[in-house]
């Protein structure tokens, strides 16, 4: 009798005890995803800031390449995509054996890899696209202006949201119409300035020559993120930072291999010794300006890399576009551009619309958020009346 009641006045005090701790474990429970949320937010800011620099470098170098006495296209075409064995390391350090448990599938229906002959097909047709695009900007960076080279890339957001509309069920809004309204404008008022603009020499049936091929560069980088999310979505279908990381060593060895092909049968490559003996600030700056700007354009492509992983390719392509408007002004103080009053309107033009495209995917992210903080709430309640 008396074992009885020694054992109810136990039996209380245990199942408090045992509710503290399950009411400590549902605490930190919900506190694991802010913490993981505020990781995430770190994370995609260093990927930010580090395409941000690395664009806004590359693409200065290269026009100092041009100023200083380089002359080849193919050679500015060929250290955008030459620098990716820096990535080989990145790409044994994330290799799936060690990171098994990372895998995402992107189609849990089909978890069976794609064929190799599917994987060959894609990074070859993925770096023929990526050597004609570093050749167009290298056209656009030979006959146009740094500031003006810069402000026409902003039409890349324009055709990544066509692109995005039809490959990738991107809807579109009336901000993002917005968008593409202000950056057409920005880019005509840069095509009808050309004659005020062209203070260098630089005849103007090569300055149009500039102009469509940065356009040409803008769209066809639009297109390659827009396939390159696709192909992750339909072919791929597990994303691993290994599998991304894939996806730009192999066609950037491709563009690489296609470079040199087009250096050797051009004849360029005859006349590098002299451009380098030529080269206003010396051989030792040759090589460093063409050594650097490769380093540059592989941090940017790492960056970008890390966007597409942690968020999309379409995130990628906004931010880096968020380097537009710096480059015009440090054109201006390295390059002594002119920034006249029409350039200064398409600039304000392009960040208009650059900023109603951002604006419309923090009102798309605060929604997700809702939406996921919701179904969390609902998902926290049922777990806490589980478990009390």
């Amino acid at each position: 009798m008396e074992a009885a009641q020694e054992l109810q006045r136990e039996t209380p005090a245990d199942d408090r005890e045992q509710n503290s701790h399950k009411g400590t474990f549902v605490t930190n429970l919900m506190k694991l995803p802010k913490l993981k949320h505020y990781k995430w937010w770190l994370r995609v800011g260093f990927y930010s800031l580090f395409l941000l620099a690395g664009q806004t470098v590359a693409t200065l170098l290269g026009r100092l390449y041009y100023d200083q006495g380089g002359k080849s296209k193919w050679m500015a075409t060929f250290v955008q995509s030459a620098g990716f064995p820096i990535l080989l390391p990145l790409l044994f350090f994330f290799s799936p054996s060690k990171i098994s448990t990372a895998i995402t599938p992107l189609n849990t229906s089909s978890a069976k890899p794609p064929p190799l002959s599917t994987l060959a097909f894609l990074y070859f047709a993925f770096g023929l696209l990526l050597a004609g695009d570093n050749l167009m900007y290298s056209y656009g960076l030979l006959y146009l202006p740094v500031s003006t080279y810069s402000l026409l890339c902003a039409t890349q957001l324009a055709f990544n949201a066509l692109f995005s509309y039809f490959l990738n069920s991107q809807k579109f809004t009336a901000l993002i119409f917005n968008s593409l309204i202000l950056l057409t404008l920005s880019a005509s008022l840069l095509a009808v300035n050309s004659d005020s603009e062209n203070t260098t020499g630089i005849p103007k049936g090569k300055y149009v020559i500039g102009f469509l091929c940065t356009l040409g560069a803008s769209a066809a980088y639009s297109l390659y993120l827009s396939l390159v999310q696709l192909s992750f979505q339909r072919v791929i279908k597990i994303e691993t930072f290994s599998a991304v990381l894939d996806m730009q060593i192999y066609p950037s060895f491709v563009a690489t291999c296609g470079c040199v092909v087009g250096l050797f049968a051009s004849g360029e490559w005859k006349t590098l010794g002299e451009e380098m003996k030529n080269y206003k600030k010396g051989r030792v700056s040759y090589m460093m300006t063409l050594i650097w700007t490769a380093v540059a354009w592989q941090i940017s492509s790492v960056a970008m890399l890390g966007l597409i992983f942690e968020v999309s390719s379409l995130f990628c392509n906004v931010i880096s576009t968020l380097a537009l408007p710096v480059v015009p002004i440090l054109a201006v103080v390295f390059f002594h551009d002119k920034m006249d009053g029409v350039k200064v309107m398409a600039l304000l033009l392009a960040i208009w619309g650059f900023l109603s495209y951002i604006y419309q995917h923090y009102l798309d992210d605060s929604k997700s958020k809702f939406d996921k903080t919701s179904a969390d709430e609902a998902s926290g309640a049922g777990t806490v009346t589980e478990i009390c």
